[in-house]
């Protein structure tokens, strides 16, 4: 299971990869543009953050065939390892990854809204399949659209791996989860709000507040005692 940050917002993903198991970042042209930054800038810091086994997924903004390669290629170049291209899928788009595979370009086939289009950019060697969770719920049952998906490619022995986005809150991610599904990329929101739970914050508040009152302290062990010496004489 991966789960990954769908963000560009630098100091979310900081914090978030010291809080959590991150697999990965995921972000486009608008998640791009919402940072406030040049792509030139934010990436390499992003890149800065990430350790060679995170994987980083930048998306094409150019939309004919020859230009998705062009900026594939460069996008490619950027991290030696681990860096992976956004194509959507599209009449190019899908051309684009067929070329991808021939050149050695990972790549994550995005802007999907039905399994039949995750099953062509399947076919078509895309390595992940990002099928737009919340957005599909606009024509239909977008969370069983992402596991029917699932159902297809593992039924069919492709290669490609579905990572679930476009999420806006915490019930679907759990549901798809839930379902096996194989990857997830979250927005921070929704991440910091599987993180705090209110209902958290008031247990660790009562703990605290039972335990002041029992023994007139804030922590486990009396400070003024080497617990390690006491626990030797014991």
């Amino acid at each position: 299971m991966e789960f990954m940050l769908d963000t560009a917002d630098v100091a979310r993903i900081r914090d978030l990869n010291e809080l959590i198991t991150v697999a990965g970042v995921t972000t486009n042209p608008t998640i791009l543009t919402k940072s406030g930054r040049m792509p030139e800038d934010v990436l390499p810091e992003i890149i800065s953050i990430l350790s060679p086994e995170q994987k980083l997924f930048v998306q094409v903004v150019k939309t004919d065939y020859e230009g998705i390669m062009e900026e594939a290629r460069k996008i490619s170049a950027m991290r030696p390892e681990n860096m992976y291209v956004k194509i959507p899928v599209s009449r190019d788009g899908l051309k684009a990854l067929k070329q991808c595979r021939r050149e050695g370009i990972k790549t994550l086939a995005t802007a999907i809204y039905t399994p039949a289009q995750g099953f062509l950019a399947a076919q078509n060697g895309a390595n992940y399949l990002a099928p737009y969770t919340n957005r599909m719920c606009n024509y239909g049952d977008g969370v069983a659209e992402v596991l029917k998906l699932n159902r297809m490619i593992k039924e069919n022995g492709l290669d490609s791996k579905v990572i679930a986005a476009s999420f806006k809150n915490v019930g679907q991610v759990s549901e798809l989860i839930e379902n096996g599904i194989g990857a997830v990329t979250v927005p921070a929101d929704v991440v910091y709000e599987m993180i705090n739970h209110p209902a958290t914050r008031i247990a660790v508040g009562e703990f605290c507040v039972n335990w002041n009152k029992a023994y007139m302290r804030d922590t486990l062990f009396d400070e003024s005692e080497d617990i390690e010496d006491k626990l030797t004489e014991e």
